[in-house]
């Protein structure tokens, strides 16, 4: 498959829109990246700065593009202070409403606009299998997602195919731009730590990051797809279950458990992260994937962790 034309990622220099990137190019796209400041690595893209905020010189580029991708927004992994919050919050929604905004001051905007979102947005339903029919959930997380996704859809041309990917955990390859939060889980595998966490019966509900990108692809190409999908393998796992392949994957055969207050006092003072990402998890799985026939490469996560981390 070759991808002809400009690709605009909104908020790409991060994990994801580097691996996003980087296979984009490689189908032929011309990418160009919107963010505050320029990967950390050189590869096959244009950066231009954005603030994410407020128009600029930047909406030059979407003029005649194939298409934008936006996934802009604050990182989840740290302490839920109030300003925090606000912070994740605003830096999706402003983000959206900005790329909007510009759109509409076009000759020529992209037809297709790809939105990222979250599979947090069902909320930490216990062993419960969720898919795009389900309830949301409640709380920040919930809440988030859905003023998201509302703020896509009032700020999406009348004229554009809008597509919204709900990810779930991505795991993927440690390079330039990080490898996500599996490398560090593997850090701690490796020194025998990643172990049962509280129950361990929580949902982990993964996408390999070449899974990902095809789904992304396909979004982009696929005239009949619209709406929200969600990104996450067939076969999601327990925590238990996920920190038993990893292990197995980096060859350690120990892996200490920790009990729930243990994790929230290492995450708040350690850590600096949010303990209920680790303490709390959903299983979720695309229906209208497989009604679309979409087929993963990495179904299984045994497969998956020994592709990345063998």
């Amino acid at each position: 498959m070759t991808i002809p034309g400009k690709i605009v990622i909104a908020g790409g220099s991060g994990f994801l829109g580097l691996s996003l990137a980087t296979h984009l190019a490689e189908l032929g796209a011309e990418v160009v990246i919107l963010s505050r400041t320029p990967p950390k690595v050189a590869g096959p893209w244009k950066h231009i700065a954005w603030d994410a905020h407020t128009l600029g010189v930047w909406q030059q580029e979407l003029e005649g593009a194939a298409a934008v991708v936006n996934l802009a927004g604050r990182s989840v992994d740290c302490i839920k202070s109030p300003d925090h919050q606000d912070e994740i919050l605003r830096s999706r929604t402003a983000s959206t409403r900005v790329l909007g905004q510009a759109m509409r001051t076009l000759v020529s905007p992209p037809p297709v606009w790809v939105q990222m979102s979250t599979a947090h947005i069902y909320g930490d339903p216990p062993e419960i299998v969720c898919d795009e029919d389900s309830p949301y959930g409640i709380g920040l997380a919930p809440f988030v997602g859905r003023a998201w996704e509302d703020e896509f859809e009032r700020r999406k041309l009348p004229a554009q195919r809008g597509v919204i990917i709900r990810t779930s955990f991505v795991i993927g390859r440690n390079r330039g731009g990080g490898g996500g939060a599996l490398t560090t889980l593997s850090r701690l595998a490796r020194l025998g730590l990643a172990g049962t966490i509280a129950s361990g019966k929580q949902g982990i509900s993964w996408i390999h990051e070449q899974d990902l990108n095809r789904l992304f692809v396909r979004a982009l190409t696929d005239e009949s797809m619209s709406g929200p999908y969600i990104a996450a393998s067939p076969n999601p796992v327990s925590q238990a279950e996920f920190m038993r392949e990893l292990r197995k994957a980096v060859g350690m055969p120990l892996g200490l458990p920790a009990f729930g207050w243990m994790v929230r006092l290492a995450a708040h003072y350690f850590l600096r992260s949010d303990p209920e990402l680790i303490l709390y998890g959903r299983y979720v799985v695309s229906r209208r994937l497989r009604e679309a026939g979409f087929e993963f490469q990495f179904a299984e996560l045994r497969p998956a962790l020994r592709d990345l981390l063998a």
